[in-house]
């Protein structure tokens, strides 16, 4: 199976797997939010949509030169999307449509463990399909550097990613008690997430270099980040601190 083909395959089980733990966290967490089925159903597609829209505009931000190449041509602009771009814009999604119904309350952690499965499932075939993902880090002669069929060993950064959502998986269940907010342990997935990306694109090539030598990926986890600045104390305590 080509490359493209298997990353497709990949990234279909990772929205597979993704939705059936959200039924799974829907019913086990009982969240009073989720409660009423037609309201869990209108937040669930207010995330979807706007998780493909934020996905979109954040392609768009991190590489405007090449979605908007030959525009007014739509095909480019049609084309990449980005997984912070998605997390934020499926945030401001579900907000804007609570609002509208009138629902009251976080549904935020039923979606926490779906997303950290569907995302690592989803780099598993990002690392898979190679240079034609975009997803690699910059050369480097580190030992573990992998060449991804130029001949450039470079950071296998989709791998650092899938690590290190492991690892945040394994804390967010050991301190899944110690949270004191309803929200805490999606809040806490999403800074997490964020501070890490903000870090790991570093050492990736920057398409389209911002004020500051920053990506536009990192200037989305910047804007995520300060979103979610107020919480952070807290979210810092149900962490770290004994319970």
């Amino acid at each position: 199976m080509e490359a493209a083909g298997l990353h497709t395959v990949v990234e279909a089980s990772a929205y597979f797997v993704g939705f059936r733990l959200f039924v799974r966290e829907r019913r086990r967490l009982a969240l009073p939010v989720l409660a009423d089925t037609d309201r869990s159903v209108w937040i669930a597609f207010a995330a979807i949509a706007g998780a493909a829209i934020g996905a979109k505009l954040g392609y768009w931000i991190e590489d405007p030169l090449a979605a908007f190449a030959g525009f007014p041509d739509a095909r480019r602009l049609l084309e990449g999307k980005t997984i912070v771009g998605a997390l934020l814009g499926g945030l401001v999604g579900v907000e804007l449509v609570k609002r509208i119904v009138g629902a009251q309350g976080s549904s935020g952690d039923a979606f926490a463990l779906p997303l950290l499965v569907g995302i690592a499932i989803g780099r598993i075939g990002c690392y898979l399909s190679g240079l034609a993902d975009h997803t690699y880090g910059n050369p480097s002669t580190l030992p573990w550097a992998v060449d991804f069929g130029d001949g450039i060993p470079r950071h296998p950064t989709q791998l650092y990613e899938l690590a290190f959502l492991l690892a945040l998986g394994l804390v967010l269940h050991a301190r899944r008690n110690a949270f004191v907010r309803a929200g805490d342990r999606f809040r806490a997935f999403m800074v997490a997430y964020l501070a890490f990306r903000l870090f790991v694109d570093a050492i990736k090539p920057v398409p389209y270099a911002y004020p500051g030598g920053l990506s536009g990926i990192q200037l989305l986890c910047v804007a995520g980040l300060c979103y979610y600045c107020r919480d952070l104390p807290r979210l810092g305590r149900g962490l770290w601190a004994r319970s």
